[in-house]
This record gives C-alpha cells, structure tokens and sequence, in this order.
C-alpha cells in the first residue's frame, strides 16, 4: 500500500471513529425499533382496518352494517387510486427523461458530505411538494439514488430517504397541492350541504396567508436541520448496497438503437409526440381560459395530464416514454394493492350505529365539545392528526371533517381560512409514520416503511409541537369575517 492509499484509509478511519450526535442516536434506535417491530405497509393497512371495525361494533353498529361497509368501501377509492398511480406514473416519467436526468446529476454533485447530501434531499423534497406532491416524491427517490452511486459521499440511504419524504410529511398541504384549500376556493367542487357553512375561501385566506408561509418555512429549516443532525455518522452508515438495493443508472446507458423494422419507426420519431402534446395543449389552453388558473389545477386529473404529457415530450420519443413507463410502474404495486383497504376503513369511520352516530361523529363531537375560540387550533390540529392516520386523504377527509369543524370554527368567531390551514399543517404529521403516501417513493428508493419510519417518527416528535404551537400562536392575527357565499 502506497503511502497515499495509507493517509486516505486512515482519514477513513478517523472519519469513521467520529461518534454520531445525539439526534443520530436517536433516529438509529428508532430505526432498529421499526425494523424489528413495524409491520409492512401492506399489514399495517390490514391491521388499521381491523381495528376500526372493531370500533364500528363498539359504537353499535351492527355486524350487518359493518360488513356491508367493509364491501361497499373497498372499491370506493378505485379512481382515486388509479390517480394516485397516475401521479406516481407521470412523476416518475418526468423525473426520468433527459433533462430531468441532467438536473438530477447536476444536484447530485453538489453535496460534499453524506449529511450534506441529506439535507439536500431534504430541501428538495420540500420544496418541490409546494408545487406538485407528486414530482416530490419521484424526484426526491431519483435524486437519492443518484447521490447514492456516489460511494464516497458513504450517505445513508435509509436517511436519505425518509429525506425524499419530508415533502409528504411536512409542508404538501402548506402548498398548492392542497386538496382542502383547492375544494375551498372553488365552489364547484363544494358539496351543497357544506357550502353554506363555509362559503367560498379564496388561496388568499389559506395558503397564501403569510402566517401560513411562516409556518412552512419554519418547518423547511427545522426539518433540514434534523435530517443534517440525525444522519449515522460514517461507521453507523448503511448505504444502498448494505441494504440490498441495486442501483440502476438509467441516465448512463447508451441510448436506444435506431429502428430496425418499419413497424419500429414511429416509435422512435417524434411526430406522434408532437401531435398528442398539440392536442393536449388545445385542451389546457380551453381549460385555463374558461377558468381561473388555480381552479383548473385543482383537478387531479388536469395534474396527472400536464405531467404525462410533459413526461412525452422531454423524452421527445415514444419508445423512451414507454420504456420511461414500465420502469415506473414497480412504484405503483403497492398503491392498487393496499388503497382499498383505505377506503374500506373511511367506511367503516362513517358506518352508522343504529343511532344514527359513526365513529368519525364521536371523535369530532367529543374534541369539539371541547373547545374554546383560544383552543380550537390546537384540539382541531390534534384531531385532524389523529384521525389522519386512519383515513389519510386529504380531500375526502376534508369532506368528512368539514361540516362539523367549520361549524364549530364559525361559532367560536374562529376565522374561517385558518381553520383550513390548521387541517392542512395538521393533515401532514400523520404522514410521517402512515405508509400510505410513502408507496411510491418506497417503489422507486426499492426500501421498505421500516428502513425510513424511524428517521420519519424523530421528526414527528419535533414537528408536533412546534405546529401545534405555531397553529395557536398566529390563529391571534386573524381577525374572523362570516361565510362569502358565490
């Protein structure tokens, strides 16, 4: 061994003798505590279904009812799966053409240190779930792997990944990914019963409030700052390969050979491409005319459109964008197997006892019961927690929780926007150790809930009370006005 060989290694082990921080320790006793004791994903939704038909039956209602609720709910959330899929699909698709390759390569040399690299992670993920939540989750997976072929960097890919996830746990619903905000602020959307409790909330008096910009920042600094303190130090790391994960380098592979037979030519010539995206453009331009631009986002399937065809276009050639997509679909298996468990237990959360009372009503009226005007941000906050891990669509939820949250908010002179922002910075804790959202990254990173929950469950712990402390502390600035009805 020459003598530099020998001065890198015993830089190496120097850097390895460094002890982990306190964070760090923590994170890794979580972690190893999920690896032995957390379920996976799939058993975690079986377990959570049985749990709350037990409750069903506890609150009287009968096996009828319950089994009957059970059947009917599974299948509720089909299209909302097949979007969620969709949104996995055209992220991934994005995330994976030539020039989303380009940007990724270039983030994934900045970092100079595994930590560092995390913290970039981190930001992105963030950043990126206020615009689209889908392309936080793909691209975030992609730019972990990225940075995990650099094996000098010696970054935790189990970090890493919770990282990726941060955009889920932390700031989506702050964002324009707000489904509760987007329903809100177009009156379409609105059921009819609940219209006329909440009237009509323009993005101004949710997320485009600055108390509500506050409190995403807030939690973009202080979750960047625990995943940089919490990364394993060097002797504690466990890298993709230790953890059995094959790294594929997509964006180094030569590319496709030119077309062999004639039936191969419009595959790999862009005049399809052109066309299709020309069509879609005709659509978008029609849909963002005869609507105001925020309204017509709000539609998951106009997001799952713009990116599919953003995704065709940037790989410019069919047989890319095909290739692009059968690579994608491996982060969809989990979502068609286990959402119809989560629609069978938003049933069950709603199956009426024979009073004429479900499980949701129980909760709702016992924190409502509660409250006072100084209060209701922190017990609705905890609440809509609470009830997110069991039925966590942030929507649908809104929908169930709405009626009687906002009616409380209107009684306790609460102002009506906040009350919308207080599910939405609450909406997101629970994602921080439901499985649910974390599907598709885990697809793509190839890691199971286990590897990332203990990361995920240390930021919880410091998300929780600062949100809750945030929602009580600025819900003072906001004077209340009554219901703007369309």
């Amino acid at each position: 061994m020459n003598s530099t060989d020998l001065s890198s290694r015993n830089a190496e082990d120097r850097h390895a003798g460094v002890p982990d921080g306190v964070l760090a320790r923590i994170a890794l006793r979580f972690t190893a505590w999920a690896e032995k004791w957390f379920p996976d994903a799939f058993v975690f939704a079986a377990i959570a279904v049985v749990v709350v038909a037990v409750a069903a039956f506890a609150n009287g209602a009968s096996p009828a009812v319950v089994t009957k609720a059970f059947g009917d709910g599974f299948w509720s959330l089909i299209p909302f799966t097949m979007q969620m899929a969709f949104v996995a699909i055209g992220g991934y698709v994005v995330a994976t053409s030539p020039p989303a390759a380009r940007l990724i390569r270039r983030f994934a040399a900045m970092p100079r240190t595994g930590a560092g690299a995390v913290g970039l992670i981190a930001a992105v993920s963030m950043i990126a779930s206020l615009f689209n939540w889908g392309i936080s989750l793909i691209f975030s997976g992609l730019l972990a792997r990225a940075l995990a072929r650099r094996g000098e960097l010696r970054m935790d890919y189990r970090a890493a990944g919770a990282a990726g996830y941060l955009g889920l746990g932390a700031t989506w619903a702050l964002g324009l990914s707000s489904s509760a905000a987007q329903l809100q602020a177009n009156p379409g959307s609105l059921p009819a019963s609940l219209l006329p409790i909440t009237g009509v909330i323009p993005f101004t008096e949710t997320i485009f409030l600055w108390q509500s910009m506050v409190i995403a920042l807030v939690l973009i600094v202080i979750s960047i700052a625990l995943c940089i303190w919490s990364a394993p130090s060097a002797a504690r790391t466990m890298t993709a390969e230790d953890l059995g994960v094959s790294l594929d380098a997509e964006e180094e592979k030569p590319a496709a050979a030119a077309p062999k037979q004639p039936g191969e030519w419009l595959e790999h010539a862009p005049v399809l491409t052109l066309l299709i995206v020309a069509l879609g453009l005709g659509w978008f331009v029609q849909e963002f005319t005869s609507k105001h631009p925020i309204v017509a986002l709000s539609n998951l399937n106009t997001y799952n459109l713009l990116f599919l065809l953003l995704g065709l276009l940037l790989h410019w050639r069919p047989r890319s964008f095909l290739d692009a997509v059968a690579k994608s679909v491996p982060a969809t298996t989990g979502v068609l197997i286990q959402f119809p468990l989560y629609g069978a237990i938003a049933a069950l959360m709603t199956a009426k006892s024979s009073a004429g009372v479900t499980v949701a009503d129980q909760i709702a009226h016992l924190f409502v019961s509660l409250t006072t005007a100084d209060s209701f941000p922190v017990f609705m906050g905890i609440y809509s927690a609470v009830l997110g891990f069991f039925i966590p669509s942030g929507g649908g939820k809104w929908l169930l929780e709405a009626p009687y949250v906002m009616q409380a908010a209107n009684e306790l002179k609460v102002h009506l926007g906040w009350a919308v922002q207080v599910y939405n910075a609450a909406e997101a804790l629970p994602n921080l150790i439901n499985p649910f959202w974390m599907l598709p990254l885990l697809g793509v990173l190839g890691l199971k809930a286990r590897d990332i929950v203990g990361f995920t469950f240390l930021q919880l712990i410091v998300h929780l009370p600062v949100v809750l402390f945030l929602l009580w502390l600025l819900a003072g600035t906001l004077p209340y006005t009554p219901p703007v009805l369309p």
